[in-house]
């Protein structure tokens, strides 16, 4: 391949963005190595001095120093020597330094190991999330300690928390929300609350849902009679903070949470909301993207290889995902695809150059001849012209409290050739800089914040502090270059989308109302934004919405680092958006984060009515049926078109499919009449058949086998008919155990049912025990000392309980103890203690290794727990829990299921994990207990 220094300037597709102005002349070009008396020439003297001051800096750094962050080394330089940034009046770091000068990092490593958690923990780090496939620790850190850690061995960087976001289109005025005005956790909780009891008291009716109907989903479902049944269906994005609401409403089913993942916030519920509209029969799961990158792509692995979900879907970017190569979260999303699943991810709101909304430029550097700085270092010229040049682009006055990031064509974790940012004001004066060290081991990255509120006048700059020449992308990610008042012009070029939504095998979605228009300018001046079909369905006449990311996306090395130049087309479909959900600031929901999951949700159906199909044959679907918007063709806005249901799922030939598996069976002894297999006896098992499925389940049979010692089955099978969907068919087997069985023994059945459809067979495990439940319950307590709960650290704490005696279980049920019970901070008396009982997660973990959610975020600003009950049974779920019953007594439903720790045996120890979420609360474990059934 040609080298990505070596690649025409005039390859790159290039838009000058603006009213026709002339361009700003700031001379001739002359050479990297100008005499000093030109260093400063297109740069104000001002600008040149301050960034002078900024190179001085980094070229004083220690070893140690060169592996922290720009941003974290200049705020701590600027809390210990105030004076030498009196000649930078107007920078900030954009670091969020917290209470206890305490900043969220990511520290990257080569071999998580205990030791290095350790260490953290002994620097007085609080541990957020750990991951061992990623390579990283993400904890809140005290910013004096950061650099003990970096000089340790085996941390590589130590990093400004990778921070993301999600592609919810918002105005602009709402990026800028003054911390006194912002909802405290209080509010959040109280507000969640109220929500819940009202959808409680009086179930809203459901809503029209736009993109059912924009996509002619409504129809394909009453054509094919599909209808999502047998697909799994998962969402991830920020949280699930309204998920109890939003069941209670009718809005949601149950939903499968990836453990300790629930997030926090509520794109994860809208998303969840739109895909249960097109599939309504289809299962659902979540889990969080805003634990980290490394975190992120660990959770990706999880909902497919844990949960089992057939679809993912999310609307995340992470400002550190490279342009240029697969990174950690990419490399997880070609994984799960591998393994068969489909990916969708959004496209973007990030603008694109056909609307004039772009914020991004892409192309070879070129040198200006502008010296910057007392140092090395030359700036970029933009303007294409060989006669003039322009070492700045500007952005618009709208472009505030924006992120802003910068790439370069390097190998990630191998870039020797150093390129840094800066960002200037109308006055001349730098206001925030991205100046890492680059010297063969770093990313080639850097990312500075734009500030809010200043009224334009922005403009950056790109330097090349050393090094050859490389392939540039420089992002404003929400904001727009646009002409600045003092003459300077904007340049723009095409194929912002990037990072994991340009892997090879996700689909990238754009996005087109559904319904009304984006009820706000994206910026002052705008056109109107296009409107939807509804009550209609889409048509090819449709409008995009104009701030959809436009692609394609060009690479130049495989995830390994080897060279390997490739053009990818993205976004690849378009799907609706400006959809009505019932989640608390989602209606309508706007952006590419709503029309991922319309998509999602379309290709659940074609899976739903085509069992089988590899997501290269899903993704044919939904590119050859699309309607062709826009440019003729496939485009760099819209890819193929927008998405039609009733189109896909005619193109598939879909059909009702049936899906028959056994139920739970019943017991009838034919010694005794009881309902219980027992030692020397023959018992009668009735084996319900299920059609959940959308078809009839024809010529359906079951098997009936067991491994069990001495256990005989008679007969083998039975022939069950036909079973019509939603009906169950019923069948007896007679099951006799030898009287040498120990009462307790394990007696599993394997159930096969097979039918005419793609689905068949299925198999189901039928876990039964020998003997009789006994009647009283053995009590097995936590006996340690009170343990503390970690503020917001997701190590959080673990008591075990030890069992014995028991062999298997045929009840259990988990309870908080504590007497007397008082809702009173720090009260000594209550099983578990806590000022805020909404941010914990409990997690219950038997000796076998499996594990079940007990609580997860409920009764908001609610204190301690006390004699509560924890049991498959109770008429009452903890997720409905209000902040009014505290302190929290009495019989609930767990989050998880604890039936299913039954199915191995019990003896052993336990393990109770209590991790706390969120931050400035303080709790401990004091008292728990387990209480378990055995058989006699």
């Amino acid at each position: 391949m040609r080298s990505p220094r070596g690649l025409s300037r005039r390859r790159t597709p290039l838009v000058v963005a603006g009213a026709a102005v002339l361009l700003t002349v700031l001379g001739t070009v002359t050479p990297a190595t100008a005499d000093p008396a030109k260093a400063t020439k297109g740069i104000d003297a001002r600008t040149a001095a301050q960034i002078a001051a900024l190179q001085n800096i980094k070229k004083s750094l220690s070893p140690t120093e060169s592996k922290v962050d720009s941003a974290l080394v200049i705020e701590q330089r600027r809390r210990a020597d105030v004076g030498t940034f009196a000649k930078l009046p107007s920078l900030r770091t954009g670091v969020k330094v917290q209470a206890g000068n305490t900043v969220l990092v990511d520290i990257r490593s080569d071999k998580v190991t205990d030791g290095l958690v350790g260490a953290v923990r002994t620097a007085g780090g609080a541990i957020r999330s750990v991951s061992t496939e990623g390579g990283t620790v993400r904890a809140q850190v005290p910013l004096a300690a950061l650099n003990g850690l970096a000089g340790r061995s085996d941390v590589r960087r130590v990093e400004v928390a990778a921070e993301a976001k999600t592609f919810h289109e918002t105005s602009p005025g709402s990026r800028v929300t003054p911390s006194a005005t912002k909802p405290s956790k209080e509010d959040k909780a109280r507000e969640v609350e109220s929500r819940t009891r009202s959808a409680l008291a009086a179930p809203l009716a459901a809503k029209v849902a736009e993109a059912d109907r924009a996509h002619a989903a409504d129809t394909a479902r009453q054509i094919t009679r599909v209808t999502g049944t047998g697909v799994k269906l998962c969402a991830i994005s920020d949280g699930v903070t309204s998920l109890a609401a939003s069941q209670a409403s009718g809005e949601l089913p149950a939903v499968d949470v990836l453990p300790g993942q629930e997030g926090s916030g509520d794109e994860g519920t809208a998303m969840l909301e739109i895909l249960h509209d097109l599939a309504p029969n289809a299962a659902l799961g979540f889990a969080t993207a805003y634990n980290g990158d490394a975190s992120f792509a660990d959770n990706i692995r999880k909902l497919r290889s844990d949960l089992r979900c057939d679809v993912i879907v999310d609307d995340i970017l992470y400002f550190n995902e490279s342009p240029f190569q697969d990174g950690i979260i990419a490399r997880a999303v070609d994984a799960v695809v591998a393994d068969g699943a489909v990916y969708f991810s959004s496209a973007g709101n990030e603008g694109n150059v056909a609307d004039g909304t772009a914020g991004h430029w892409e192309g070879n550097f070129t040198d200006s001849g502008v010296g910057v700085g007392k140092f090395a270092g030359t700036a970029h010229d933009f303007n294409p012209s060989p006669t003039a040049k322009q070492v700045f682009d500007p952005l618009s006055a709208s472009s505030g409290n924006v992120p802003v990031t910068l790439f370069w064509a390097d190998p990630l974790g191998r870039s020797a050739n150093d390129y840094d940012l800066y960002l200037a004001n109308a006055q001349g004066n730098v206001v925030a800089s991205a100046q890492n060290i680059q010297d063969g081991t770093q990313d080639p990255y850097e990312r500075l914040n734009t500030p809010a509120g200043t009224g334009g006048g922005l403009r950056l700059a790109v330097v090349k502090f050393r090094g050859d020449d490389r392939y540039l992308a420089l992002t404003a990610l929400g904001g727009r270059f646009k002409d600045s008042s003092d003459g300077l012009k904007a340049y723009a070029t095409s194929g912002v989308t990037r990072g994991h939504s340009a892997a090879k095998g996700a689909i990238s979605v754009a996005a087109a109302p559904a319904n009304g228009p984006l009820p706000f300018d994206l910026e002052p001046g705008d056109p109107a934004n296009p409107r939807g079909p509804y009550p209609g369905v889409f048509e090819r006449t449709q409008k995009p919405e104009r701030f959809t990311s436009d692609g394609p996306r060009r690479t130049f090395f495989a995830p390994d680092g080897s060279p390997r130049e490739e053009v990818r087309q993205k976004p690849e479909i378009t799907a609706a958006d400006g959809v009505v959900t019932s989640a608390p600031g989602f209606n309508p929901f706007f952006g590419t984060s709503a029309s991922a999951p319309s998509a999602a949700g379309v290709a659940g159906l074609i899976l739903s009515g085509n069992p089988g199909l590899t997501p290269a044959e899903v993704r044919d679907a939904l590119t050859s049926t699309a309607l062709d918007l826009v440019e003729p063709g496939v485009d760099n806005r819209t890819g193929a078109g927008v998405v039609r249901a009733d189109l896909a799922l005619a193109y598939t030939g879909a059909s009702p499919q049936p899906l028959a598996r056994a139920q739970k069976p019943t017991i009838v002894n034919d010694n005794d009449g009881s309902q219980y297999l027992k030692p020397g006896t023959t018992a009668t098992v009735t084996v319900p058949v299920l059609n959940s499925g959308d078809g009839t389940a024809a010529s359906t049979s079951l098997v009936l086998t067991t491994t069990a010692a001495g256990v005989v089955v008679a007969p083998r099978s039975k022939y069950y008919g036909n079973i019509e969907a939603g009906q169950t068919g019923v069948n007896t087997f007679k099951v006799t155990v030898p009287a040498s069985t120990p009462v307790g023994a394990a007696v599993r059945l394997d159930a096969k049912v097979t039918y005419a459809g793609a689905t068949s067979p299925t198999t189901t495990a039928l876990n039964l025990a020998v003997g009789e439940p006994a009647k009283e319950a053995k009590n097995f307590a936590y006996s340690g000392p009170v343990v503390a709960i970690p503020d917001n650290d997701s190590t959080g704490v673990t008591v075990q309980i030890p069992v014995s005696g028991v062999g298997r279980g045929s009840k259990l049920t988990f309870s908080v103890d504590g007497d007397p019970c008082s809702a009173t901070d720090g009260a000594t008396t209550v099983g578990i203690d806590h000022t805020f009982v909404g941010d914990l997660v409990g997690t219950l973990t038997s000796p076998s290794g499996r594990s079940v959610t007990v609580f997860q975020k409920s009764g908001g600003t609610g204190a301690n727990l006390c004699k509560v009950v924890f049991d498959d049974a109770a008429d009452r779920a903890f997720s409905t829990v209000t902040s009014a019953q505290a302190p929290f007594t009495g019989s609930w439903r767990p989050t998880g299921s604890l039936a299913g720790f039954l199915a191995d045996p019990v003896d052993g120890t336990w393990t109770f994990k209590v991790v706390d979420t969120a931050a400035s609360d303080r709790g401990s474990v004091r008292a728990v207990s387990l209480h378990i059934n055995g058989y006699v």
